[in-house]
């Protein structure tokens, strides 16, 4: 496929796979799609052996790096300068909840040993800096960053390296203020998508982006996601304006996958209801599998969601040690166990290697694509 996206990223096959699995960005990319490796859990250390190692086995085919430099930050955590200190802030209240919730299901943790953290880890704009610093020491071919414009640091060193920025965005308004900041490829991610997401659906974003930054004179071109699971879904948004797909939830059900046995027998009998968008994760709304842990953080009871970072902090190594509880032989613990997974969940039937999704992919589309020249005839 020759379109303005494959020729920025130099892709064969636009189809985008946003994981955070290494095993999954080289699979992907040495199969004809583009992986893109999602820092957020590293800290900067953690990615340069990531990335090193990608570089080592993904045989010279393109590959990019998804980073998180927020735009905006709360107010109750603007004043924090590290994590250690984010830590302290995280009240007593909370710390006891959630040990709280997790002994119901069988796994006995200290209030004081909710909270973890490893250095500079998570989702703050000194970590996403210094994991950019870190990913254009690379020969990536992509950098993207979300939640909020793409830094000016990161599109001016993108454009002194060759690298294209892409920026995520849930409705149009974001995109044109995009595209005005100078970023080289649009991601319209609707509502369906696992992770951060806005309310608007993908069948209506993709399309509403693509008029606004055509009408106003921006030759930007746009990936479609949120909710695509299968080549004929994007060969749908193409359809559409898009010049390819930015797909995430499809790969977590491969066998390269860094995520469980668990969550991935989750996945195949979820119904596409069974996600829900909430700050229970990261604290901000983010689509996930819903669990008793989404209806107790978002119940009346809670002490309610911390702001991002903090949430992520309590979240995190709890969703960690509910895993090893699994492992360890508490089927209770089971209920609790829970990912960033998006709508497109309920056509997940079975679990494939991330070289055959690309190429089911490849045939779905090309089907699709004849499927509609035959009505046309």
């Amino acid at each position: 496929m020759d379109n303005k996206v494959c020729r920025l990223t130099a892709c064969e096959f636009p189809l985008f796979a946003f994981s955070h699995c290494r095993d999954v960005v080289v699979a992907v990319s040495k199969a004809g799609g583009f992986g893109v490796l999602g820092a957020t859990r590293f800290t900067p250390d953690q990615l340069e052996e990531e990335l090193a190692w990608i570089d080592a086995h993904i045989e010279g085919a393109p590959y990019g790096v998804d980073v998180l430099v927020p735009e905006t930050i709360d107010p109750q955590v603007a004043g924090l300068s590290d994590n250690a200190q984010r830590a302290e802030a995280i009240s007593d209240a909370h710390r006891a909840f959630t040990a709280g919730l997790l002994g119901q299901y069988g796994i006995d943790i200290a209030p004081e040993a909710v909270v973890r953290y490893e250095g500079r880890a998570g989702i703050t704009p000194e970590n996403g800096y210094a994991q950019m610093e870190v990913a254009f020491r690379h020969p990536i071919r992509l950098i993207a960053n979300a939640l909020g414009i793409a830094p000016p640091r990161m599109i001016e060193e993108g454009k002194a390296r060759g690298v294209p920025v892409a920026a995520l965005v849930g409705a149009k308004e974001h995109a044109l203020r995009q595209a005005a900041a100078g970023v080289d490829i649009i991601v319209a991610q609707g509502g369906e998508a696992g992770g951060h997401c806005g309310e608007v659906s993908t069948l209506v974003l993709i399309p509403e982006v693509v008029r606004a930054l055509k009408q106003a004179g921006q030759d930007i071109p746009v990936l479609a996601a949120g909710g695509i699971m299968t080549g004929s879904q994007m060969a749908a948004m193409m359809a559409t304006g898009a010049q390819g797909a930015w797909t995430g939830s499809v790969w977590l059900a491969t066998t390269e996958a860094e995520t469980s046995e668990a969550f991935r027998d989750k996945m195949i009998a979820a119904r596409s209801r069974d996600t829900v968008r909430s700050r229970s994760r990261t604290g901000k709304p983010a689509r996930q599998l819903k669990t008793a842990w989404h209806e107790a953080w978002d119940g009346a009871d809670s002490p309610g969601a911390l702001p991002m970072p903090l949430m992520g902090m309590v979240s995190e190594p709890s969703f960690q040690t509910i895993e090893k509880a699994v492992l360890g032989g508490n089927d209770q613990a089971r209920d609790l166990v829970s990912y960033f997974v998006g709508q497109g969940v309920g056509l997940v039937e079975q679990v494939r290697s991330a070289k055959a999704v690309v190429h089911d992919f490849r045939e779905e589309f090309v089907e699709a694509v004849l499927g509609l020249g035959h009505i046309l005839e």
